[in-house]
């Protein structure tokens, strides 16, 4: 039996209000609302202010990371929700950003990553190390 031992969650959002993602504070709230909505185990952050716009975030998670980088000038924005372990987690992050910046569109693609191979038992123990 081969199990994925992390799920990729990338997706392209489109038809954002600027005010949501033009400021670093706001992209701090947000990715810090996804990683408490979802479950998730923060190890650390980082943000940065564009000028004259957009904002850039990762949170490097135990099971992983999420990130953000805007262009509000644009409405656009594209996050990365990767994480290893239940991958009810990575959902749950993707649809809090989601749902908090309203986008008009989203293009999204969810990739499986690292499988391995053995019986359930022993697939299920390391998932649950995570």
């Amino acid at each position: 039996m081969a199990k994925a031992l992390g799920l990729h969650i990338l997706a392209d959002l489109y038809g954002v209000s600027a005010d949501k993602i033009d400021r670093v504070e706001d992209i701090r709230e947000l990715l810090e609302g996804a990683v408490e909505f979802a479950n998730l185990t923060k190890i650390s952050s980082h943000y940065h202010q564009f000028q004259p716009h957009g904002a850039t975030g990762v949170v490097l998670l135990a099971e992983s990371h999420i990130s953000i980088h805007t262009w509000p000038e644009h409405g656009i924005a594209t996050v990365d929700v990767y994480t290893c372990g239940d991958p009810q987690k990575a959902y749950r992050a993707m649809e809090f950003i989601v749902s908090k910046l309203q986008p008009k569109r989203v293009e999204e693609q969810v990739h499986e990553r690292g499988f391995v191979e053995g019986k359930e038992e022993q697939v299920e123990d390391l998932l649950l190390k995570v």
